[in-house]
């Protein structure tokens, strides 16, 4: 299929209908959104989901704008980042889970985040983990998304919403490049990196494009192995969490 065509979400909702390990990890994630939003970002305003596809954010916390802004047949989602129709300052919160690297000019993004959010608010992003394995994995996963760690620029040649992205902008712009990004962007700051644990029933269920390897029932058998190999998590996990906050 065109994994740039409108039919994508269509089917991928009909994946998750019949996952339900995958449904708790996306669940786990829209928590994680939560609890860092409520301790990193102590101002009022509005809270808007970027891409937020078919698992979106506000099925756990309906106050949450999703704004699926992948679904629009030929539409470049970095448009609508890097140009965002809202007020100046009128945002408290942005959320994006796997959508950063797709888009194909940050620094538009993080001008926008300048201007939307309040002094106090911020951004939270769950993007692909570079350690081993997940370097290992993301090179041989898609033939539509690469993972080049040592690309030069921020900027991808995307050729579709979901074509021709770098599944390690994350690690470019927020670890290797991390003074570049506090030089250009200096009213922004990362205030906080964590490391997701539930990479092991996100991998078994085979997210949304693949076949789970094993049933449901092993659950709670997955989630205990996951926290005995938690020492192990820089080696073996698939995604992080960055957090941005906007200070001036």
């Amino acid at each position: 299929m065109d994994v740039d065509g409108s039919e994508r979400l269509e089917l991928h909702g009909k994946v998750l209908e019949r996952k339900q390990m995958l449904r708790e990890v996306f669940v786990e994630f829209h928590h994680a959104f939560h609890r860092l939003a409520d301790r990193y970002f102590k101002v009022e305003g509005l809270e808007v989901e970027l891409g937020a596809g078919i698992a979106p954010m506000r099925n756990s916390y309906p106050e949450v704008l999703a704004t699926d802004i992948v679904a629009t047949e030929q539409l470049d989602m970095a448009l609508n980042a890097e140009a965002m129709s809202l007020d100046d300052h009128s945002a408290r919160a942005f959320y994006g889970q796997n959508c950063f690297h797709h888009f194909p000019h940050p620094d538009r993004f993080f001008t926008e985040l300048e201007r939307t959010l309040k002094i106090g608010g911020g951004a939270i992003l769950i993007e692909p983990f570079h350690g081993p394995f997940a370097a290992f994995l993301y090179k041989r996963l898609f033939k539509s998304e690469g993972f080049e760690m040592h690309f030069p620029s921020w900027e991808t040649p995307s050729t579709g919403p979901m074509n021709g992205a770098n599944q390690a902008l994350s690690y470019i712009v927020f670890v290797r490049d991390r003074q570049a990004f506090e030089r250009k962007h200096p009213g922004l700051e990362i205030v906080h990196q964590e490391i997701c644990g539930n990479y092991l029933r996100y991998l078994i269920s085979g997210g949304l494009n693949f076949r789970q390897l094993l049933p449901d029932l092993l659950i709670p058998v997955l989630k205990v192995i996951e926290k005995l190999l938690y020492p192990l998590r820089r080696v073996l996990a698939l995604h992080h969490i960055v957090v941005i906050r906007r200070k001036s």
